[in-house]
């Protein structure tokens, strides 16, 4: 190479210095990516995303595969980012596979980090925000939609009401218009006897529209995507409040 010269250089900590959070997202998802971008635009926080093999159709036995793919996915992620927190981006997922079996998978790649899920978020959300009885907005089917119910309740978390598109296409779960779920929500966090709203699945697109049904409603909105990232930044020693994204970012409304 004429007149080149190898110069001199210096590392740092690098990003993440606050904390590194790794991300499965789910090979059809449109949304997730996108909304954590903006809750986590935070200063010392990174985070890093693999993709997992999923089908476009959402049933219980689709779902249900990808726990084959979970460690690929893992792996995906390099061990040598030492993450504080990983998360698995798909509700219904979780809710088929289990939590701890997908817990499980996570940490035998990934052995010193936390790990969450959106369902096991929802629940570390209704904790903190002392809520015991909820309305569930999904775009599952009835069979998928049940099974979330049933997790929840065994969870400790009792379903007042119940909504659901009857979606089992996955592209267009992430097409759900603003209008649809914002109605939806009101619909049924409009029941006296829910105090707050969860809204299921990391393909709908709920990061801006939290903030404006809680005010509408004076009651929490819980959502998979707010949840998870909530539940990744508190895992990883990281709690500032970001009320812009609703309640659950200040505990309490």
């Amino acid at each position: 190479m004429d007149n080149a010269q190898k110069l001199p250089y210096s590392t740092g900590l690098g990003l993440g210095q606050s904390a590194k959070i790794g991300l499965i997202v789910l090979q059809t998802d449109q949304t997730i990516e996108d909304e954590f971008r903006q809750i986590l635009a935070i200063d010392g926080v990174a985070c890093y995303h693999s993709r997992i093999a999923n089908a476009m159709q959402v049933t219980p036995q689709t779902l249900a595969k990808m726990q084959a793919d979970l460690p690929i996915a893992a792996r995906l992620l390099p061990k040598a980012f030492m993450f504080d927190a990983i998360g698995y981006g798909c509700t219904s997922g979780a809710t088929i596979i289990g939590e701890d079996r997908v817990a499980h998978l996570i940490l035998a790649q990934h052995p010193n980090a936390k790990v969450s899920n959106p369902l096991s978020a929802c629940k570390a959300a209704c904790t903190a925000l002392k809520l015991n009885r909820i309305a569930l907005l999904t775009p599952y089917t009835p069979q998928v939609t049940q099974a979330l119910s049933d997790a929840l309740s065994a969870g400790g978390i009792a379903i007042s009401h119940t909504g659901y598109f009857d979606i089992e296409d996955d592209f267009d779960v992430g097409r759900v218009d603003s209008a649809s779920l914002f109605n939806a929500i009101i619909e049924l966090g409009s029941h006296e006897s829910c105090e707050g709203v969860f809204v299921s699945c990391t393909s709908l697109r709920m990061a801006h529209l939290i903030l404006k049904a809680e005010q509408r409603l004076g009651k929490p909105v819980i959502s998979s995507n707010q949840a998870l990232a909530w539940h990744l930044l508190r895992l990883s020693g990281v709690d500032k409040e970001l009320p812009h994204f609703g309640c659950l970012f200040t505990q309490g409304c």
